[in-house]
């Protein structure tokens, strides 16, 4: 028996996106439908290389096929991914598809080492990434790519002169830490240090990306207004530890994010430093600085918790040693894939729902 584009479309239509709870065709994910003999072949688009449910999707569409069609079919399912943006027509950035804030309210909680490891994580799944290391005063990410001494270069377009961002590890970086000596203060008013951000989006040549992230200082400063008066932010990812000091911080920091003026949604709560298992007791789990405290600040604000990272002496050698935890075998590197697919997943929602209600 033949069949036609049309049959395999309405087999498709059984396929829900688990998400966003309608199915593949509607959402227009399914493209490049071919039927030769009893070969099936067509694409499904994702909304992120980072989708930790491509393989669900691959299998529902596989079973719907056989069910609805026949099982007889050989079927052929290339992925891909697409990643969406509310940033269509933005002057500033225009090559960058989504914007995203690292907060924390508290120093030393790890949002450096955070987002170091998202971004490679993300770059790992397919994506184009790039972070803006917004800590004037206490840049950590030229350290953490091993890349301290990078100068980044300059070209001419059209009338301007443009910042070529250092790349490392797949990764496109601007830090202070590359403009001034690491052993030198910045000793900055707020205005200087809002001024350099400024340069870093509107000045240099970003290309184009899927996700640019952006490394805030610690509390909520000049910096924090700055970045959102400039640009439109996709969205904003508090990072903190378990102890009631950093939640208290890192609640003031979320509120921050949710006032009136600012507006920006809260993508999710990372919670970092949640156990310490030693490596002679894999099986221990120490709570250093208390348990649960990240999840109880998602749940209470009526946020995503986008996962916990343990206190383990090989992330922290990874950052010193240049090469982040994510880039080698080690458990932790799971840890912050998983991170990173849940992030992607959180932006491509929350896309997809203000796309949808827009229509």
């Amino acid at each position: 028996m033949a069949y036609t584009n049309d049959d395999i479309l309405r087999a498709l239509s059984h396929v829900e996106e688990p998400d966003l709870k309608r199915d593949l065709v509607s959402l227009n994910m399914i493209r490049d439908v071919q039927i030769v003999g009893n070969r099936v072949s067509f694409t499904v688009v994702l909304t992120t290389p980072a989708c930790p449910l491509k393989e669900l999707i691959r299998q529902n569409c596989e079973k719907a096929i056989a069910e609805h069609i026949s099982p007889e079919l050989t079927v052929t399912i290339n992925m891909v991914a697409d990643v969406t943006s509310l940033r269509a027509n933005e002057p500033l950035l225009s090559g960058v598809k989504n914007i995203v804030a690292i907060a924390s309210g508290k120093g030393g909680v790890g949002k450096s080492t955070v987002t170091a490891n998202l971004a490679i994580a993300l770059v790992q799944s397919g994506a184009k990434v790039g972070i803006i290391d917004a800590d004037i005063f206490g840049p950590s990410i030229p350290t953490m790519f091993n890349c301290e001494s990078a100068r980044p270069g300059v070209i001419r377009k059209g009338e301007r002169n443009l910042i070529v961002p250092i790349e490392q590890y797949g990764v496109r970086l601007l830090s202070i830490g590359f403009l001034a000596p690491t052993e030198n203060a910045v000793v900055w008013r707020g205005p200087m240090a809002s001024s350099a951000l400024r340069q870093f989006i509107g000045d240099a040549d970003w290309g184009e990306l899927d996700y640019l992230l952006v490394d805030l200082p610690p509390g909520t400063s000049d910096i924090h207004l700055t970045l959102v008066q400039t640009v439109p932010v996709t969205g904003a990812v508090i990072v903190t530890t378990p102890q009631k000091v950093a939640l208290s911080d890192a609640q003031k920091g979320l509120a921050m994010f949710r006032q009136k003026p600012i507006d920006v949604p809260i993508l999710g709560v990372i919670e970092n430093m949640s156990y310490f298992t030693p490596a002679e007791l894999p099986q221990n789990k120490y709570y250093l600085f208390g348990k649960d405290g990240g999840k109880m600040l998602a749940k209470r604000n009526e946020v995503p918790f986008l996962g916990e990272i343990p206190l383990v002496q090989s992330i922290r050698e990874a950052g010193d040693n240049g090469k982040p935890i994510v880039m080698s075998n080690d458990v932790m590197a799971t840890a912050f894939k998983t991170l990173a697919e849940n992030l992607a997943r959180r932006i491509a929602m929350r896309n997809a729902q203000i796309e949808l209600t827009t229509v």
